[in-house]
């Protein structure tokens, strides 16, 4: 679904990440992990478009993604941020349904049944869909958030960190319901966390990152089991994961 040849990405003279390969497989979850500024954001931007690779080549569904073509190419991918990224001037419905309304390519009775529908599949109580965000909780404003990354049916989703700001039990009980959107809709999935635990929950592989570089991807078995690199031990004891799975 997307690659990634020789990408690259600076700001001044500052190297952010270095010249890497990679490949997202259609239908899977991957997940990219690793320490605060080891690249992994500026990677899953680029990969939406919203940052330019300063060497490489990024290619979505076949067709290399350009600035020109960028914000057209959007329109085939969801995106959820960590607090979401909502509006706050609007209901959760309008948040939903911003794009697609922007678009006009639907009826309202063809938004409010895509609306209905989503508000069941990550159970959102349709009398939420009339609040504004602040009042809702933050579980429930992320999963209007996801509400609206899946509205026009994209080819991928793209979450960076979406669960870091969420307490233990929402968070937990969001994974879940995640899991079984991904599985059900059998969506390309990329995943941005700093948890090995979730992203052992989720990714299928895992990509893990340090100073812009890939060191290793695979299972969180393999990277336990098969460490390619010291820095990969040290990553997973110090997230306090047990040695052996």
């Amino acid at each position: 679904m997307i690659e990634l040849t020789n990408v690259s990405k600076s700001y001044d003279s500052t190297r952010v990440l270095e010249p890497l390969d990679l490949v997202i497989q259609r239908g899977r979850t991957t997940v990219l992990i690793g320490p605060s500024g080891c690249g992994k954001s500026t990677l899953l931007r680029i990969m939406v478009g919203l940052e330019t690779a300063g060497g490489g080549r990024v290619r979505f569904d076949g067709v290399e993604l350009t600035p020109a073509n960028a914000a057209e190419m959007r329109r085939q991918m969801g995106y959820v941020l960590q607090d979401g990224g909502l509006f706050p001037h609007l209901t959760a419905r309008e948040n939903v349904t911003l794009l697609a309304r922007y678009i006009g390519e639907s009826s309202r009775k063809q938004l409010d049944a895509r609306v209905r529908e989503l508000a069941n599949l990550t159970r959102v109580p349709c009398q939420f869909l009339d609040r504004y965000p602040t009042q809702l909780s933050g579980g429930q404003r992320q999963r209007v958030a996801i509400m609206r990354a899946f509205m026009l049916d994209p080819k991928v989703v793209f979450l960076d960190e979406p669960m870091g700001a969420l307490d233990p039990l929402v968070r937990f009980d969001l994974q879940e319901d995640l899991r079984q959107i991904f599985l059900a809709l059998g969506k390309t999935v990329v995943l941005v966390t700093h948890d090995m635990g979730e992203a052992g929950f989720f990714g299928d592989p895992i990509i893990l990152l340090s100073d812009g570089r890939i060191v290793q991807q695979g299972s969180l078995r393999e990277m336990i089991e098969k460490p390619v690199d010291p820095f990969v031990t040290r990553f997973i004891q110090a997230q306090r994961l047990p040695i052996a799975v």
